[in-house]
């Protein structure tokens, strides 16, 4: 009776230390995978240049001061600090101001 129970006894400690190895490897799988995530938002993080607060811009050229004094074209300093690329026009205001001869053109030809 006693060889049996020593034999059952001896299989519970071997499948708990298998239960334990599972449940071991399990939560490393976890903490590995949360470390992992914890990495990639980091780097999201790093990588967002989120614009906020005030933001120093010239009256007249419209040019932005950054944080260290320089001066920087809206394109440059926005396009620096954001996953931003332009695509420059001509508003129709300032088209009309800049080019004022080619609207009477334009509207010589659409009569």
């Amino acid at each position: 009776e006693l060889s049996r129970q020593n034999k059952a006894l001896e299989e519970n400690r071997a499948s708990l230390e298998q239960r334990v190895k599972e449940r071991t490897a399990s939560l490393k799988a976890a903490k590995d995978n949360a470390e992992r995530l914890v990495v990639e938002l980091e780097t999201a993080l790093d990588r967002i240049k989120t614009l906020r607060g005030l933001l120093p811009i010239c009256a007249n050229c419209k040019r932005i001061r950054d944080d260290k004094g320089y001066w920087h074209q809206v394109e440059a300093y926005i396009k620096a600090h954001a996953e931003v690329d332009f695509s420059h026009g001509i508003c129709p205001e300032c088209y009309a101001k800049l080019y004022p001869e080619l609207i009477n053109n334009d509207n010589d030809t659409n009569k």
